[in-house]
């Protein structure tokens, strides 16, 4: 080996050896220590990533969220006498506004005669009823209270199938509990919407459990933001035709309808709901709404519209879907006058409808 070969090489290997002890030095930060290497350090067990955690979510939302005891009382036969006997309703409400205004359900605090909210922080109070809607199976209750906390709200919280929620809540009076699931299910929000034993379509159906407690309480999403009030689980009935809860299913009140509500109740009182006075089908593969009954009294009645009428459009616009047919009536002020275009024995026809208000249950 010539001597010019040989500084090539002595040079080449000097570099090599820098390069490889400044990737050790990074690797190995004991080293940089001047920490002896172990053998150990080979078997080290690679660090794990933090556990995934809604801590942050519940903490935003759950200081919002009360217990609720209504107490009413019945009176029942004892002997020759009445007695009355006192009976205490559990569930959960949310704090809405900085003025104390609490969402919850209405089947809670049916009757009441007392209504008593526990905060989370451990205040107790007396609230009082601002008003209810039978429809929606909402109430609104009213407590008087400095630093308040508030349930965060968006405007559209733009709720999707899939979307991991969490229920908050005090089932069973065990102390606010959180459970988890996704939604399986999403529907509108507008106001022709109502809580029945036959009709769950228009609200958020989602698998985290609800129990005896829990109605009234919030349904907030991953970064705690409120998108429902917490209703009702699915029912059916068995081989003897006994009710019976059904596991997995669960259903809430949209944000945006249960918001809705709220304001109306606020402002006036009540929930203020067109009426038209008909019941109709969807017509399969026609546009328009088959009209099937008419309320004798009611507003569509009077302006002409009888069974068998095909409605087609209202104010000019086509008739897209039954629901939004409704909402659009719904969300009329009484006393406005709405147009409708229908046809009976082929002939189409403009009749002229004025919405009355639909009265309360």
């Amino acid at each position: 080996m010539n001597t010019r070969s040989w500084l090539f090489f002595l040079v080449k290997s000097v570099i090599l050896g820098v390069v490889v002890a400044s990737v050790l030095l990074v690797l190995i930060p004991d080293l940089r220590n001047n920490q002896p290497l172990s053998l150990s350090w080979f078997n080290q067990t690679p660090r794990l990533s933090a556990p995934m955690s809604f801590s942050a979510a519940i903490n935003r939302a759950a200081p919002a969220v009360v217990n609720i005891y209504s107490t009413s009382y019945d009176t029942r036969p004892l002997l020759y006498r009445r007695q009355p006997v006192e009976r205490t309703s559990l569930g959960s409400g949310v704090i809405m506004t900085r003025s104390g205004h609490i969402l919850t359900c209405y089947h809670v605090i049916q009757n009441a005669e007392r209504i008593s909210v526990i905060l989370q922080d451990g205040r107790v109070m007396e609230a009082q009823l601002v008003g209810q809607d039978p429809y929606t199976d909402l109430a609104v209750l009213k407590v008087s209270d400095e630093n308040l906390p508030v349930m965060p709200q968006s405007e559209d919280p733009d709720t999707r199938v899939g979307d991991l929620v969490l229920a908050i809540g005090n089932p069973y009076n065990l102390g606010q509990t959180i459970t988890q699931g996704i939604v399986s299910a999403t529907g509108r929000a507008g106001l022709s919407n109502y809580v029945s034993s036959a009709n769950y379509a228009d609200f958020i159906q989602m698998d985290a459990v609800l129990n005896e407690g829990n109605s009234g309480g919030a349904l907030v999403d991953s970064n705690g933001t409120l998108i429902g009030i917490n209703n009702a689980n699915f029912k059916t009935l068995d081989s003897q035709r006994r009710i019976k809860d059904v596991a997995g299913i669960f259903f809430a009140v949209p944000y945006a309808l249960a918001k809705r509500v709220m304001d109306d109740i606020i402002a006036h009182g009540r929930v203020i709901r067109g009426y038209l006075g008909i019941s109709g089908n969807e017509i399969i593969d026609q546009p328009g709404i088959l009209v099937t009954g008419v309320d004798p009294l009611g507003p569509a009645a009077q302006a002409g519209i009888r069974v068998n009428d095909v409605i087609l459009k209202i104010e000019g616009k086509p008739i897209e879907s039954a629901f939004k047919t409704l909402d659009l009536v719904a969300e009329t002020q009484p006393g406005e006058e709405l147009s409708f275009e229908l046809v009976r024995d082929n002939q189409k026809l403009q009749v002229a409808v004025r919405i009355t208000e639909l009265a309360s249950s």
